[in-house]
């Protein structure tokens, strides 16, 4: 499953793999994408902290939340061996990743560098 965070959306129906290359590739703002799974214990601390981030960020950044369960042609493309895996991506493509869970500072930080 795929799901796609844009700040005041959240959107639980799983996009196809060609839908999240478009939404990478066609985004006028930079695209964070939180590669998790369901069972993994970072990965649902980090989830609440992507959200409250959401206020400050909204219009400046997308957030696409990829199941690696679900939607393991999308993480084996982008080389997810761990979660939580942060890619961040401008212009299409990727310029940066974190492995594990991240503060709400580090994140701050992060995405003040990509806006």
């Amino acid at each position: 499953m795929i799901l796609i965070l844009d700040f005041n959306i959240f959107i639980m129906d799983p996009i196809s793999a060609e839908q999240f290359r478009e939404v990478v590739a066609n985004s006028d703002v930079p695209v964070v994408v939180d590669f998790f799974a369901e069972w993994c214990g970072p990965c649902k601390m980090l989830s609440p902290v992507l959200e409250s981030l959401a206020p400050e960020f909204e219009g400046k950044l997308k957030i696409v939340k990829v199941d690696i369960d679900q939607a393991g042609d999308v993480a084996q493309e982008f080389k997810v061996v761990s979660v939580p895996t942060i890619v961040f991506f401008k212009g299409g493509a990727e310029v940066d990743r974190v492995v594990g869970f991240q503060s709400a500072d580090a994140l701050k930080n992060k995405f003040n560098s990509m806006v």
